[in-house]
């Protein structure tokens, strides 16, 4: 299906924020300015702004009329950020307070998924005191272990040593004071973008070293991509429809992507959802798009044009 390129609207003033201080600030510094390249292209009056710089009081000196979040993680991914604007009055792209908060925390996106009965791996926090053993006999080996409000997998570790399980612990601590230990799905992995009310094609990711960690995801030329996924049509149906409902149990609005694992039974397994993804030269949502013929700028207004669905000034 190709979708035609948004409408282009009076935006006004856009401010697109851009860096900020979590851990992702090197990637949200790509992915802003190419947003902001993408908004300048189409005429759009727009300006990059690193909260960083100047808080709140620096964005409210810009006065714009909308803003475009390209910050990812802490801070401008997980609702803080959503509800200063909402206080201040200026319409946002993504997600919501609620659905950014629970977004960002994976544990509590996970416990809301099994709650609505939505496939993802058994998971449990891990505290410094933990019985590693017991942690090992109720997950299985190998296991996932990650911080809970961390993305772009920073401070992630896959443990098949039970021996290794408590430095692995301590290893993700650098990046959170909330870790988690998740079941390890062995298969084939998928992303799924959502954009307002349209699933687009999954893609297959394939990491030449077998993990798509942050080098692969971001600056590796070596990582492939399958899109089409090698997926049959009602396979990808049902992808894009267990995608979709997870997204909305979450409270996600907008756009986003969700990460997918299948295992050696064709079962499909939900690992986490992403409220403001990538957009850089190597990120996935980009890809899916210009794949239905949505291309960079057509996408980064279609994004934009969300804020007038929620327009919290209005």
């Amino acid at each position: 299906m190709i979708s035609t390129p948004a409408e282009k609207r009076d935006f006004g003033r856009v401010a697109v924020l851009l860096g900020g201080n979590s851990a992702e600030r090197e990637v949200s510094l790509l992915s802003g300015n190419a947003v902001l390249a993408a908004l300048k292209r189409q005429g759009v009056d727009a300006v990059g702004y690193d909260p960083a710089d100047g808080g709140l009081a620096g964005l409210e000196q810009l006065a714009p009329d909308r803003v475009f979040i390209a910050l990812h993680g802490r801070g401008g991914e997980d609702g803080t950020l959503q509800g200063a604007l909402e206080l201040l009055g200026i319409p946002y792209t993504g997600s919501g307070v609620l659905g950014s908060a629970i977004g960002m925390d994976k544990q509590r996106t996970k416990l809301l998924w099994r709650a609505c009965e939505l496939p993802t791996p058994e998971s449990l926090e891990l505290h410094a005191h933990m019985n590693w053993q017991s942690v090992v006999e109720r997950l299985g080996l190998p296991l996932v272990v990650k911080p809970v409000h961390e993305g772009s997998t920073l401070g992630l570790s896959i443990v098949s040593d039970p021996a290794a399980l408590e430095q692995a612990y301590h290893d993700s601590c650098r990046f959170d004071t909330a870790i988690m230990a998740e079941r390890f799905i062995k298969g084939p992995e998928y992303t799924v973008a959502i954009l307002g009310d349209q699933v687009l094609p999954a893609i297959r990711v394939e990491a030449v070293s077998g993990f798509y960690d942050y080098e692969a995801k971001y600056f590796s030329d070596e990582t492939r991509y399958f899109l089409p996924s090698g997926l049959s049509d009602w396979e990808e149906e049902e992808l894009a429809t267990l995608c979709r409902n997870a997204f909305d149990v979450v409270g996600a609005k907008g756009w986003g992507r969700l990460d997918v694992m299948r295992d050696s039974d064709g079962k499909f397994w939900l690992l986490e959802i992403n409220t403001s993804p990538g957009m850089t030269d190597h990120s996935l949502v980009p890809q899916a798009a210009a794949h239905v013929g949505i291309n960079f700028d057509a996408l980064v207004l279609r994004i934009l044009t969300t804020t007038f669905e929620t327009d919290v000034a209005s």
